[in-house]
């Protein structure tokens, strides 16, 4: 397991959750929630630089075939947007149902969907970022797939 800080990243349409982990790569934790109009350049390049975060790591929606969905491309557009705005590595990894895995906890802990946007959207990026760690930490190599930042954003 590499050590270092990590963002993970749930995108969507309306907003963007943002979560973090410790140093030793163990715990993830909500950070923020952004309007998708306010996930821009300055504003990853100040949570990298204020986590001193040595990866990020967007969630990519696929179907729970494994294949593409609507966000799909938007999570692609996303990652290689934020690839070019920061420093460090940005990878891809899927997010099969991490929204939905999101709401049951809420709801489980007697939350109300309804007012509880904003947090889902952290917590889908806390459970995205775990899934991410466990992964490398089983496969021992990083997760998901490198994002290109002089790539173009690709379908499929």
């Amino acid at each position: 397991m590499r050590p270092g800080v990590r963002l993970g990243v749930d995108g969507g349409k309306a907003r963007v959750g943002i979560a973090r982990c410790d140093r030793a790569g163990l715990l993830p934790t909500p950070v923020a929630t952004l309007a998708r109009a306010d996930a821009d350049e300055r504003s990853f390049r100040l949570l990298v630089e204020e986590h001193e975060a040595m990866e990020v790591v967007v969630g990519l929606p696929l179907s729970l075939s494994g294949g593409d969905t609507p966000s799909t491309a938007d999570a692609r557009e996303l990652a290689a947007s934020i690839a070019r705005w920061v420093d460090v590595p940005v990878r891809l990894v899927d997010e099969r149902l991490s929204t939905v895995s999101a709401q049951r906890a809420l709801q489980a802990s007697g939350r109300k969907t309804r007012g509880s946007r904003p947090v889902i959207d952290q917590v889908a990026a806390v459970i995205i970022l775990q899934n991410a760690l466990d992964a490398e930490r089983s496969a021992g190599r990083p997760p998901g797939a490198s994002v290109d930042p002089d790539e173009e954003s690709r379908d499929g």
